[in-house]
């Protein structure tokens, strides 16, 4: 457990160990408004460096109530290097944990030594063909029930369990497998912070991480990547268009969705380790 300034404890994880030749890493799940799940890209890299993960303030192990800012979850991140006694690091974003890193680059360049975006960020128009998507994957009978669990004003444990899963099935291209991936994360990912979720998205609305490419690509770390699974509801030409922009490299991985180390694991692992192996080097 990590104490901030105002006192809110996060919940970490380090693996690995420092090695003098290398970067520490930091993973940032997504969500917003679930704990961290990103254990198992962690065991792909843990034997080069230091690898640290947390709980983001309000979720899981980090338990919080109050107002959730872009701001304040960056000077979390700060408190977090500082304490941990890391200057620089190598940051690793899933889905809006993307969104989160770019945020984090933009404030402070000087303490990112390396960027590695996991299935994110998607910027641009890309919600539509996501909709279709969702739409393409789901059947009419859960359509209709997942808008009848929407709509109501509580949901029991048995149907926020049904509502997530129907949520997040969407999420895989192995549609033989995307419920059961699903369901074992609506088990393990409760309870959502909703507040969280909502405050976040709307701060990100009013302050579009878009709006600051050109930011962006002025401060982002030489060998920067994005990595997304072709079969993902989102579209992954939205991340190839980013990466033009970005001029870095994207890796699109065949046949695997939003949790591309599920369904792709090899070809997935093979992409994150060469990346990090790459943004972790210290120079000599």
């Amino acid at each position: 457990m990590m104490e901030m300034g105002d006192g809110t404890r996060l919940r970490t994880w380090t693996a690995g160990s420092a090695n003098p030749r290398r970067f520490p890493v930091v993973m940032l799940h997504g969500g917003p408004g679930v704990p961290d799940y990103l254990a198992p890209v962690s065991a792909i890299i843990d034997d080069l460096c230091l690898v640290h993960r947390y709980d983001q303030r309000g979720t899981g192990g980090s338990s919080w109530e109050g107002e959730h800012t872009i701001a304040r979850h960056v000077e979390d991140l700060v408190s977090l290097l500082d304490a941990w006694g890391h200057d620089r690091v190598v940051l690793v974003g899933h889905s809006f944990g993307t969104n989160m890193a770019g945020y984090f680059l933009l404030a402070h360049p000087e303490r990112v030594a390396g960027l590695i975006q996991l299935a994110g960020p998607f910027l641009g128009p890309w919600r539509e063909a996501d909709r279709e998507a969702q739409l393409a994957r789901r059947t009419d009978e859960q359509r209709i029930r997942l808008d009848e669990l929407d709509a109501l004003a509580s949901r029991t444990g048995a149907e926020e369990i049904e509502y997530l899963t129907l949520s997040w099935s969407t999420d895989h291209a192995d549609r033989d497998r995307a419920w059961e991936w699903a369901l074992t994360a609506a088990h393990t990912l409760r309870p959502v912070n909703y507040a969280m979720n909502a405050q976040l998205n709307a701060a990100g609305r009013a302050d579009p991480l878009e709006s600051h490419v050109d930011a962006l690509r002025a401060c982002l770390p030489p060998g920067a990547v994005i990595i997304g699974g072709a079969g993902d509801s989102r579209p992954a030409e939205a991340l190839r268009r980013l990466g033009t922009r970005l001029s870095c490299e994207v890796v699109i991985i065949p046949n695997a969705g939003h949790h591309p180390w599920l369904e792709a694991p090899d070809r997935f692992g093979a992409a994150f380790r060469a990346a990090a192996e790459r943004q972790t080097r210290r120079d000599g």
